[in-house]
């Protein structure tokens, strides 16, 4: 059933994923459902798609608005009757913040979702990048969500790649958290146009990713990893195997009590680098005050 033969006091939420960018990449299945629509509601209008949409369609676009607020638009929107469709960039659940938190949330008021998937930004960014089958472990993070974060939330050993970056503005923000891990001359690579032939990667440092020439449409941003032994993760596995069944000896018998002359000489010894001001020294001994 189509949406206009649908009851006129049904409500619900039909979530559509529009593709990484041109207008081919855009299913068979949510071709039609916009053609069956009035009115339809976009996160951004920064996209490839919209110029083709069926000429009869109505839209409302929810640029420059939070997480928060557009799903309190669409839940809102959702209980109407006749419901509503919110599309999205992408796949509307990967790399996409939205969708998943209007799901739990319509869940949990009793609010009918209905998805169409689309193909997401993961493949064809990958490939413009030259990274198929390369990455081992991936960050997939919603630019919206992360510049709502005071730190990343991810490994720093692991890649990450940033989707639906759509203005200036949330480059910008994107790069105030990153660097409060990444260091500003730590190399990152900008992608644009996914899936067409304009496709483009730049490479820059991060410090220079609030002066880069903002494109028409989003674009993702690929962070590589900072090293193997870069991240909290790490010395956790470091930990882990030190202390596994085939571990360190020494190691497995400690103790939080045996270790507690190992915890007085290393505080006293990262006291006396803060003292004389020796950052790398410091370093080294609040790594081992932490172990």
């Amino acid at each position: 059933m189509d949406r206009k033969s649908q009851s006129t006091t049904e409500k619900g939420i039909t979530l559509v994923g529009l593709g990484p960018g041109p207008f081919e990449a855009l299913t068979l299945e949510a071709w039609q459902w916009l053609e069956s629509l009035e009115t339809l509601y976009l996160r951004t209008s920064h996209h490839p798609t919209v110029p083709h949409f069926p000429e009869a369609l109505k839209w409302v676009s929810f640029d420059g608005l939070s997480v928060e607020a557009i799903v309190e638009q669409v839940l809102r929107l959702g209980q109407l009757p006749g419901g509503m469709t919110y599309a999205v960039p992408g796949h509307p659940f990967l790399g996409e913040a939205t969708c998943p938190a209007i799901a739990q949330s319509a869940a949990e008021a009793g609010i009918p979702v209905r998805v169409i998937a689309g193909v997401s930004y993961l493949e064809p960014t990958l490939q413009a990048l030259g990274l198929e089958g390369t990455l081992p472990d991936l960050a997939l993070r919603d630019a919206l969500s992360l510049a709502q974060r005071q730190t990343p939330g991810f490994s720093s050993s692991a890649a990450a790649l940033v989707t639906q970056i759509s203005s200036p503005e949330l480059a910008c923000a994107v790069q105030q958290v990153l660097m409060m891990v990444y260091p500003g001359d730590h190399s990152v690579q900008w992608v644009s146009g996914v899936g067409t032939a304009e496709a483009k990667v730049a490479a820059f440092s991060l410090a220079g990713l609030g002066r880069q020439r903002f494109p028409d449409t989003g674009v993702s941003l690929f962070i590589p990893p900072l090293g193997k032994n870069a991240s909290f993760e790490s010395f956790q596995e470091v930990v882990a195997r030190l202390r596994a069944p085939d571990g360190c000896p020494w190691d497995r018998e400690q103790t939080h009590l045996s270790l507690r002359p190992f915890l007085i000489e290393e505080t006293y010894e990262a006291l006396d680098a803060l003292d004389r001001g020796d950052m790398g020294e410091l370093a080294e001994e609040l790594g081992d005050l932490l172990l």
